[in-house]
């Protein structure tokens, strides 16, 4: 099912350009809008098709019916974990071990997959959409946009924090700023050194231990393995995280969960703020490290 965007003209907007209202306040990109003018419907003011360079005044009433997209993804029921669902955005819980996209080495049984399962059975379809990734090992909140706009618009703009658990002792805060690069084209491996991408890794110790610590995490870029790297280069390894020098004695995957998502909604404007609470695997690995994590971290 398209969906529809409906608004009525503020004052601001007086005699200006139907275009300046959906680049401006609609938020919507220059492809989107050239899309919407090659649909009968695409655009219409006050219940007639309209033109870019119509000229609005105060309430009139804009309605916006985006294309409707065809998901190139199977359909495959996985378990899921729904936080939160409108008709623009799905965010889930992803579980440590689930693939982001299909690939070569996964084929049907990703978050992708899985998504496409849920939405087909609401009697919905949308391209997978995921604002941002999680690698394979880490768990916690993946916000997916149902439609291009919301992604275009929340692109870049979703605060995350994270729960991790770095070897060594880690008490009060600090920042890790030290480029990322990829010293084997051909391989996902990163390392941090004196070039690269900038990267900046904010950090806040919760339970400083002496075999472990748990911090949350926040990275200010977005780069392939962020955390991860940043922890490696500083001699304290996730647990769990082999790829980086991690030790799996007590967890068997990166220690590394996205714990909260925070950002303005792209149709509403209204702030959204979630947060899900530390994984089993974790906790344990937590305790078996001689921490003792409050209820809900």
């Amino acid at each position: 099912m398209r969906r529809k965007l409906c608004y009525q003209i503020p004052a601001a907007y007086e005699g200006r350009k139907t275009l300046h209202f959906l680049r401006g306040e609609a938020k919507l990109s220059c492809r989107m809008v050239t899309r919407l003018k090659q649909l009968p419907d695409g655009i219409l003011l006050n219940g007639t098709r309209a033109r870019t360079i119509d000229r609005l005044k105060a309430g009139d009433r804009l309605e916006v019916l985006l294309p409707e997209e065809e998901n190139t993804v199977g359909a495959r029921q996985l378990p899921l974990t729904v936080v939160y669902q409108d008709e623009d955005l799905l965010i889930v819980n992803k579980p440590a071990g689930l693939a982001m996209h299909p690939t070569h080495n996964h084929q049907g049984d990703t978050l992708a997959n899985a998504v496409a399962a849920y939405l087909s059975e609401r009697g919905g379809g949308a391209v997978f959409r995921a604002i941002g990734r999680l690698d394979k090992c880490t768990s916690g909140l993946v916000v997916c946009a149902l439609h291009g706009m919301a992604a275009s618009v929340l692109a870049g703009k979703i605060q995350k924090t994270y729960l991790a658990l770095p070897a060594g002792r880690f008490a009060g805060s600090g920042v890790i700023n030290q480029p990322i690069y990829r010293p084997d084209p051909m391989k996902t491996l990163r390392r941090a050194g004196e070039f690269g991408d900038e990267a900046i890794t904010l950090w806040e110790s919760l339970c400083p231990g002496e075999a472990a610590s748990l911090v949350r995490v926040r990275p200010l870029t977005g780069r392939t393995h962020q955390i991860r790297v940043h922890f490696a280069y500083l001699g304290a390894p996730l647990l769990g995280d082999e790829m980086y020098g991690g030790s799996r004695q007590w967890i068997d995957r990166a220690a590394l969960h996205c714990e909260s998502v925070r950002f303005l909604h792209p149709v509403t404007g209204k702030e959204i703020d979630l947060s899900c609470p530390m994984p089993a695997d974790m906790v344990s690995a937590a305790k078996q490290a001689g921490l003792s994590p409050k209820e809900g971290e």
